[in-house]
Parts: structure tokens; C-alpha cells; sequence
């Protein structure tokens, strides 16, 4: 191989219990093999001859390969020492949307480049959410608690034309619910961090003004990052001043919300009913209160992944941003280092 050939290290990881991913299914959908990322490769033959790469798995040839690499492919992968392991690492790709695995980026040096997978999972996201949120409108949630208890009971509901939805996180993820329920004539009120526009929403707040919105909330749909602006966003206080019939979705990620308060309001009957998808341990505990409360659905982190097409869809990102590299342009889906996404 050339001495001039850029450097890629393609980083795989087994499942294994409390780390990413978190089963064996997890592995397949986030794992680059080494046939795929050929064939992805062939798609661009201008690239091919100007790169070398190795496809490996955890820490099998980790230090070798990365004291030469230029470039990491990875999803989860050790940050501790990295400056020293990888002097040449100019760009790291996460095989994924949200970074806060790896967040904050005190590790970092400070030229390297993050990019991550930010859009891959909009159309699975946007059909998730729709479902969520229909389904909570039709009592799905406590139709199955009354399932359970072997109760046969009547719960009646109306077309979501005119409810209230405030998304919190109107990027990929939120932006694409936003505009199937918006189509269906709900009213979304969108909660971000800058205020910007968004197609389908009737009204745009900053975080800092949520609790104007709360309360009138129909729904709360969480598709937000951990970021320190995000974390515990939704605490006690802010989760009390739902009405009793509002329902929560979240798909962004568990350290935004009061998980354990939410619990109480759910056995209170305070809520009208939550979807989570996403959880602080994963797999939950089996011992986990969450298993047994009543009017909640729990999805194990599943509402975005495109199965099949995930990896496909991040290489094709990746695949373009390297061509920019190579060029010595500026890489699209970089990662702010102050926010974290």
C-alpha cells in the first residue's frame, strides 16, 4: 500500500451487556462488514485508489491500526488516550445520530473533525412518532393495561384534527413527525434552541420558554440530544404542570426526562398514558419498576433504525463526506463540539 494513501480504521463492536451495542440484533444493524463497505466503495471509483482501510472488530488490531489512521469509521469506541494513540486522526465518523456516548469532547484534539449520521433515521422516526402519538389518542396504552388486568372497558376518542403537540427537538427526528401529524390537523408547537422555523408548526419557542407551553400540551413529544442544555430538561416540576391527560412519546434519549416521576404520575393516573423508547441502562434491568407500570409501552430503542438500510444510509454519508475530505473541503453533518450534536 501506499505511503500517501489516507488512513481508514473501520471499528466494529460485539454486543455485550452494559455497553453499545446493547444485544446481538444491535450488532448486525450498527456493524460495517468488510463486503459492504467494498460494494459502497465500488459506487465511487474516483475514491477507491486514494484510500486504504482495515475493517476490524473491538480492540483486536485497535492500537496498531489507529497509530497510522487518519480517519475512524465507529460507533462506540475508547476515547481515553486517543491523542496519543491516533497522532494522525484528523476525522472521526459516529455510525449513529446522537454522540453523547462519547460527549463531552475534552478527549478531543483540537482540529479533529466530528461527523455523525444526523438524517439517516427521519423517515423511520417520522412514521414512529405518528404511531406514537395516534396511539396514545386512541388509549392504546391503557387498552393494554386493561389487557392485562383482564378488563373489558370502553374508552372512546376523536380524529387528532386540533390537539396540541409540543415537540421538543424539531431536527431529523422531530421534523418529520412533525409534518405527518401536522397533515392530519393537529396544532405542534416546536421547542428548539435557536427558535428557527419549521415547517408544520403553527408556533416555535426556545428551550428557555417551554414552560409557556406545557400546560396546554395535548401531547409532549421528546426528540431531543443529552446535551448540558437538555439534561433533566423535563423535571418534576415541568412534568407536573401537564394536565392530567397528556401523553408522552420520547425517542431522544432518558436523561431528559424525570423517568421515575413520570412512573409515580402513570400509577396516579395523573398522565394519560407515555411510549418510551429510550432508557439511562439498556437493556432495562429486569427488576426495573418500568416493566410493571401501568399505561406505559416500552419499546427497547428502536423507533428510528431503518432495518436493513441503517449502515447503508451512514456509508453514503460517510462515502460523500470523503470525497470532500480528499478535496480538503469542509465535511457536511459535523458535530458542534460546544452542543454536542
Amino acid at each position: 500500500m501506499s505511503e500517501n494513501k489516507i488512513k481508514i480504521h473501520i471499528r466494529n463492536n460485539h454486543w455485550k451487556k452494559g455497553s453499545l451495542p446493547c444485544d446481538l440484533e444491535g450488532e448486525k444493524n450498527s456493524s460495517v462488514p468488510k463486503d459492504l463497505f467494498e460494494n459502497m466503495l465500488n459506487k465511487y471509483p474516483d475514491i477507491k485508489d486514494k484510500i486504504s482501510y482495515l475493517v476490524d472488530w473491538d480492540d483486536d488490531n485497535w492500537i496498531s491500526s489507529m497509530k497510522n489512521a487518519d480517519i475512524l469509521l465507529a460507533w462506540n469506541f475508547p476515547t481515553n488516550g486517543l491523542k496519543e494513540i491516533a497522532p494522525n486522526l484528523k476525522w472521526i465518523h459516529i455510525v449513529s445520530a446522537g454522540v453523547n456516548h462519547i460527549y463531552p469532547f475534552d478527549w478531543m484534539k483540537k482540529d479533529l473533525v466530528i461527523t455523525n449520521s444526523s438524517g439517516i433515521h427521519a423517515k423511520k422516526a417520522g412514521e414512529f412518532g405518528l404511531m406514537s402519538i395516534l396511539m396514545l389518542q386512541n388509549h392504546m396504552t391503557r387498552i393494554i393495561t386493561n389487557q392485562k388486568n383482564k378488563e373489558f372497558v370502553t374508552l372512546l376518542s376523536k380524529p387528532i384534527e386540533g390537539k396540541k403537540v409540543v415537540v421538543v427537538g424539531t431536527g431529523s427526528l422531530g421534523g418529520s413527525m412533525i409534518k405527518h401529524i401536522s397533515s392530519l390537523g393537529a396544532k405542534v408547537i416546536g421547542v428548539n434552541r435557536r427558535g428557527g422555523k419549521v415547517e408544520g408548526c403553527s408556533k416555535i419557542i426556545t428551550f428557555d420558554r417551554i414552560d409557556e407551553v406545557l400546560p396546554e400540551a395535548d401531547f409532549l413529544y421528546l426528540a431531543v440530544p443529552e446535551t448540558n442544555e437538555t439534561k433533566g430538561l423535563i423535571n418534576k416540576k415541568r412534568l407536573n404542570s401537564l394536565k392530567s391527560t397528556c401523553g408522552i412519546v420520547n425517542i431522544g434519549r432518558a436523561s431528559v426526562m424525570d423517568y421515575e416521576h413520570l412512573r409515580s404520575k402513570l400509577e396516579r393516573n395523573e398522565i394519560s398514558g407515555a411510549i418510551l423508547d429510550v432508557f439511562s441502562e439498556e437493556p432495562i434491568n429486569r427488576n426495573s419498576k418500568l416493566w410493571d407500570t401501568p399505561n406505559l409501552i416500552i419499546t427497547p430503542h428502536v423507533s428510528s433504525d431503518d432495518h436493513g438500510n441503517y449502515v447503508k444510509l451512514t456509508l453514503d454519508i460517510f462515502m460523500n463526506n470523503l470525497k470532500l475530505f480528499i478535496e480538503n473541503k469542509e465535511l457536511k453533518n459535523q458535530v458542534s463540539k460546544k452542543f454536542g450534536y
